[in-house]
């Protein structure tokens, strides 16, 4: 996976967008990030570890290629306007799901 900054990962987003136009999917999750690079230990050995501010961690994916970025809350305005464009501009893409009633099931 690649750690990106966040008007790189904006750029590459939108080529993942592109490529995956006609086929496939691009998968998008969003984390709270804490700074951690090591997974927390266990109960038997506390260690205190305060994050400084809060983080949002953005990874994105096609199957094939990983990106990644994160955001700290001095840029989340900035990131959150870009982004929502980006989503706003490619969402044209989406299929709609076929309706089937409930009172009309075959067994």
């Amino acid at each position: 996976m690649v750690l990106l900054e966040n008007d790189t990962f904006l750029t590459e987003l939108t080529r993942l967008f592109q490529k995956c136009r006609t086929s496939g999917s691009v998968v998008i999750t969003l984390k709270k990030y804490d700074g951690r690079t090591k997974p927390t230990p266990r109960k038997g050995h506390a260690e205190s570890f305060e994050p400084v501010d809060n983080k949002c961690l953005v990874r994105a994916s096609d199957g094939k290629k990983k990106i990644s970025t994160v955001v700290t809350t001095k840029e989340v305005i900035k990131f959150q306007m870009a982004y929502s464009n980006l989503l706003r501009a490619h969402m044209d893409g989406l299929k709609k799901k076929d309706k089937k009633s409930k009172g009309h099931q075959q067994l």
